[in-house]
């Protein structure tokens, strides 16, 4: 099976090592083109864009680079709670629109208490999947076309439509990672492409399995997607000296600090993360060539592949025949890593290379005025 690479946007910071502002790097919107077109050039599918306080906004960052690549596509933060599903998905049929197509859209809950507070969302973790679960409902459908009257515990619409439509059609794949049980229900309801962190191959099977039934139960098939640092190098004692210097400015404090804040998530997916490796950096390969150190202090994915290309090759693999079509990679710096990748790992690989999209010709309309609009169908909750 052909996979497809992606590749990440660090809108929230870039440098030689963890946990230090030594060996840092400026993140402005140069270097972001540079690792959006590094990405491009080199044959990557797509970048993630991170959301969250600590990030440049997805949209914005993902907007001002669609100039400026050809093939890339680019996976941006829905983030129920915060706007509306309809705004959203003017938005995203926008975004679709402007890109000729390259727009995926991650729907992220969100799992820090105090974050959510900042932006206004007081909701528990069960009620936020609750609230995402109807908020992705009503997205989805506007962005099929249908006019949508929807009346739900946290999303009330009458009248939502859509006016515009996206090309990508019905609409634009909808991501999603998240680990606990009502996280593995909204996937099987209602989402494309199933993410995982890195765990080892046999927990990452046992989630996959499960959110498969789930699917099936409900008369659908789910795609799959993980998401992974990479440290690739010529030989394999190259790649383990690499990983050693990412971390070699951490001391015990530094990780017991990181370790409890993350300890306060209510994300069943970080919790799992940091069970791995117990915030000891002394058993680190918690599976062959799977090493946990980037999660000692990074919240979200905190494993990395290392190797030389073959060696990472076999692991891909690996978690591809478990049913993986999509790597979301990263390294450290993003710039470097994406060419030492390019290089290194994708001649050992059954690779999909995304196709530069054929320019569309959209319907020519004039300027719409009051009620000049007919909807296709109606929807009711």
């Amino acid at each position: 099976m052909s996979v497809s690479v992606f590749w990440f946007l660090p809108t929230h910071g870039d440098g030689h090592y963890l946990g230090t502002s030594q060996g840092a790097r400026p993140i402005d919107h140069a270097y972001l083109q540079q690792v959006a077109q590094a990405a491009d050039r080199l044959g990557f599918g797509g970048v993630l864009i991170p959301t969250g306080r600590s990030c440049e906004d997805a949209w914005l960052v993902a907007a001002s680079l669609i100039p400026v690549t050809q093939r890339l596509r680019f996976l941006v933060a829905l983030r129920p709670g915060v706007i509306s599903p309809t705004q959203a998905a003017r938005q995203a049929a926008t975004l679709d629109r402007l890109s000729n197509g390259r727009a995926l859209f991650n729907l992220v809950t969100g799992g820090d208490a105090e974050e959510l507070a900042g932006d206004g969302v007081f909701l528990d973790h069960k009620e936020r999947y609750d609230e995402s679960a109807e908020f992705t409902r009503v997205w989805r459908r506007v962005l099929e076309g249908e006019t949508v009257d929807y009346e739900g515990k946290h999303v009330n619409v009458r009248g939502a439509r859509l006016m515009f439509k996206p090309v990508q059609q019905p609409r634009p794949p909808l991501w999603f990672g998240g680990s606990s049980e009502p996280a593995q229900d909204l996937a099987a309801e209602q989402v494309d492409v199933y993410l995982t962190w890195g765990e080892p191959p046999a927990q990452v099977k046992e989630k996959l399995d499960q959110v498969r039934a789930k699917a099936a139960a409900q008369g659908r098939k789910v795609r799959f997607g993980i998401r992974l640092h990479v440290i690739v190098r010529e030989t394999n004692a190259e790649a383990w000296q690499a990983a050693e210097r990412l971390i070699s400015h951490l001391d015990d404090a530094t990780i017991a600090k990181a370790q409890a804040a993350l300890a306060k998530t209510d994300s069943v997916g970080q919790h799992r993360m940091q069970a791995l490796h117990g915030g000891q950096r002394d058993k680190l390969e918690i599976s062959p060539n799977l090493w946990a150190g980037v999660g000692l202090v990074r919240g979200g994915a905190g494993t990395a592949l290392v190797g030389d290309g073959p060696t990472v090759a076999v692991r891909i693999k690996e978690y591809a025949d478990l049913g993986i079509e999509t790597f979301i990679l990263s390294g450290y710096p993003h710039l470097e890593e994406a060419y030492r990748v390019g290089e290194l790992l994708f001649p050992h690989l059954d690779l999909k290379i995304p196709e530069v999209p054929p320019v569309r010709i959209t319907q020519a309309h004039g300027e719409h005025v009051a009620h000049d609009f007919a909807p296709q169908k109606v929807s009711q909750s």
